[in-house]
């Protein structure tokens, strides 16, 4: 393993982290046996709270980020639900309501393998406005992370590119994780990209890579993408994560053995935070991808996308 480019400064000096993006009611159905079609299969079923942008800011608390933020729209029938949950988590919530769209729901099929199938109804996330955001969420940030889940809709896109323009403008680093290679693949490799330009961090995983660069070898994907990103990290799943800078891979990372994996949702969201809040706390990156790597273990060991509240 080589060494990575040393420690990541916090330009504005604040140590928080404001992730935009997502809430979403999840709920995660575990079958042993493969889906008879037509009919019915045993499973055990939870409905619990979620969402790709809302995971990441709740595992960045658990990885020692001492001010986590989320920015995200939800709907009227769940919204005191996924703030109080937030609230446990540790998370300080800027939740925008929706009475006309219900909250984002995600169900989620996990195989005995742990692997997991999404079905997905985008909901109130995709409604996140540009009136959402105010630029005072940013006082006291080191780091802002945007979910790409928002950049497959107008109006949710509208508001995370506010948010990044207004980071920059700041000198506060961006970091992007595309989200869905299903949706990326519908909008398009090179538009992502482009929604993307000002971002420092990119942190797709292997799939996500490939289908931005037409690369099959996820090393040779980051190497590619850090041409256009100073910074790419590839997440691998049980293969750990690659790091990537300046056009080449700067080191590998493996992740730590699953005996007995549980749930795969939410994995990358655990990489993510643990990730993020190692860089912001002054860990150099292939550190903070050691950090990353270990949450997104854990995240295996449990059933849904967040961390078990203390």
């Amino acid at each position: 393993m080589s060494g990575g480019a040393g420690p990541v400064g916090r330009p504005g000096g604040g140590r928080g982290l404001l992730v935009v993006g997502d809430v979403v009611t999840d709920v995660v159905a575990r079958h042993g046996s493969t889906l008879a079609h037509g009919t019915d299969t045993k499973a055990r079923i939870l409905t619990l709270p979620g969402g790709a942008g809302a995971n990441v800011a709740c595992w960045a608390v658990r990885s020692g980020c001492p001010d986590v933020r989320l920015l995200a729209r939800a709907g009227a029938e769940s919204a005191d639900w996924h703030r109080e949950a937030l609230a446990a988590a540790g998370v300080r919530a800027f939740l925008a309501v929706d009475d006309e769209v219900p909250t984002a729901t995600v169900i989620a099929l996990v195989d005995a393998a742990a692997e997991r199938t999404f079905l997905t109804d985008g909901g109130a996330v995709l409604r996140l406005a540009v009136e959402d955001f105010a630029p005072t969420m940013l006082d006291g940030v080191g780091r802002l992370h945007l979910s790409g889940y928002l950049l497959f809709a107008a109006v949710s896109r509208a508001a995370a590119l506010l948010a990044l323009r207004t980071a920059v403008e700041r000198g506060i680093p961006v970091s992007v994780d595309p989200a869905s290679a299903g949706f990326l693949g519908e909008l398009g490799p090179e538009r992502f990209l482009e929604f993307a330009e000002g971002a420092e961090l990119l942190l797709p995983n292997a799939d996500e890579a490939r289908l931005l660069t037409g690369l099959p070898e996820p090393g040779a994907a980051a190497a590619e993408l850090s041409r256009r990103f100073p910074r790419v990290v590839v997440t691998l799943g049980a293969r750990g994560a690659v790091v990537a800078a300046g056009g080449e891979v700067v080191g590998r990372v493996p992740a730590p053995p699953v005996p007995e994996p549980v749930d795969s949702t939410g994995a990358g969201d655990a990489f993510t935070g643990g990730f993020l809040a190692a860089l912001l706390a002054g860990a150099d990156e292939m550190t903070a991808a050691a950090e990353g790597c270990r949450a997104g273990a854990a995240a295996v060991r449990t059933v849904g996308g967040r961390p078990p509240v203390r």
